[in-house]
């Protein structure tokens, strides 16, 4: 991986970005989120592909390392930075706050779990240098959508040469990832539970797709499966194994940063029905307006979503102050978050079907201002990452034995 110089417009270097650089960060993605995302969007979504303009857009501006230390060339911002802006690109182009979501998740995890290592710290001074975009390889064909269990390994072939092949049934942007952080056994005789995640460059994988990429909402993802195979060296295994790289950063940041995805497109579906209602009022001033009535109600199912998110992002926060993280680890926070990821999921579709019960025809059309069938298809794509079914299921688990909840 080459170190390609690139200019960063925000962050210091003693420590932990300030007040003012958190802002020139959100300003920023603002920017990218209203000129560019937003004027794509559209065709993003017509012809599922990749939202290119948005993301060279955050390469320009750096955004990509947000996460990174600032010993390491980083912003050195935080995950509430991170959700912040997962919400601003969502709301104008849901697959660009997705793709940018789940970016942010992979390199939470390598930030939070290189434990010292040497390799670890050089690939994100690259990661800063070149903007590099990392995807995640951790569902598999044959765990039926357990992504705590895996039937790949990591193989030994000679010396600290390993290889693996996985067959993925999604690989989110894979084909336009630079480095994917993949979920694998530990080793050939081990456990499925026993797993770690290891990171591997484009020029170390080989992609191999087995269907193509024609969904019904988040379009511009473009996930399909992939039978990935790579040979790398064992020093791009994450130090910590995966079962605490899951428990307090994979989960709880993943379905942070989801949610707030998720609640920017139906904030997008909300702000669309209130245009249409005072559209309406201006054209009958005085008069009763029928549909302000139903976007009232609909401006309280969007506040039940924004303050089940917001809540679990103050709680996530101060888990993650705590002493080793001891209490992301605990059943109380899986169950906290694996009902963040329900919660949000199911909440989002309804307030983007009230939006457009609100709108009428005006919504349901694809091409007036107040449209919002993208934003429900988006919103529905929730309830299948990670299906909420499985999350149920591990949920009653952890209810029979879980001492407090």
């Amino acid at each position: 991986m080459r170190l390609q110089g690139r200019s960063r417009r925000w962050g210091s270097t003693d420590g932990m970005a300030t007040i003012d650089q958190q802002t020139t960060f959100a300003g920023e993605v603002c920017r990218i989120a209203d000129d560019i995302a937003a004027n794509h969007a559209d065709d993003v979504d017509k012809e599922a592909r990749f939202p290119t303009e948005t993301f060279d857009a955050l390469r320009n501006a750096g955004a990509l390392s947000a996460l990174v230390p600032e010993s390491l060339g980083g912003a050195g911002l935080g995950i509430a930075d991170a959700a912040a802006a997962s919400f601003v690109l969502g709301r104008r182009c849901g697959a660009s706050g997705l793709v940018f979501a789940m970016h942010q998740i992979q390199v939470a995890c390598l930030v939070r779990h290189r434990d010292g290592s040497n390799w670890f710290d050089e690939y994100l001074r690259t990661l800063v240098h070149e903007q590099r975009l990392i995807a995640s390889v951790t569902s598999e064909v044959g765990t039926g959508g357990d992504t705590g269990r895996s039937i790949a390994p990591v193989t030994p072939v000679g010396g600290s040469t390993c290889t693996f092949e996985k067959q993925a049934p999604t690989v989110s942007y894979g084909a336009h990832a630079d480095d994917f952080l993949t979920t694998l056994r530990r080793s050939p005789d081990a456990d499925g539970g026993e797993q770690v995640a290891v990171l591997t460059s484009k020029e170390q994988v080989e992609l191999e797709p087995t269907g193509i990429w024609d969904p019904f909402g988040m379009r511009g993802t473009c996930s399909p499966g992939f039978v990935v195979r790579a040979k790398f060296d064992a020093e791009q295994i994450l130090p910590q194994p995966f079962s605490t790289v899951g428990s307090e950063t994979m989960v709880p940041v993943s379905h942070l940063l989801w949610s707030h995805v998720w609640l920017g497109v139906a904030t997008e579906a909300f702000d669309r029905a209130r245009s249409f209602v005072r559209a309406s009022a201006k054209r009958a001033p005085g008069e009763p307006v029928p549909a302000a009535t139903r976007l009232s109600h609909l401006m309280t199912q969007l506040s039940l979503l924004r303050g089940e998110v917001e809540s679990a992002l103050q709680e996530f926060l101060v888990a993650d102050a705590t002493p080793n993280r001891e209490r992301l680890a605990t059943m109380a926070s899986a169950l906290r978050f694996n009902n963040l990821k329900v919660a949000a999921s199911e909440q989002a579709p309804r307030v983007c079907q009230g939006a457009m019960n609100v709108c009428g025809i005006v919504g349901f059309l694809n091409n007036t201002p107040f449209s919002v069938g993208r934003q429900l298809r988006d919103t529905m794509s929730g309830a299948l990452m990670i299906a909420n079914e499985r999350i149920h299921q591990t949920n009653a688990s952890l209810l029979l034995v879980a001492k407090e909840i």
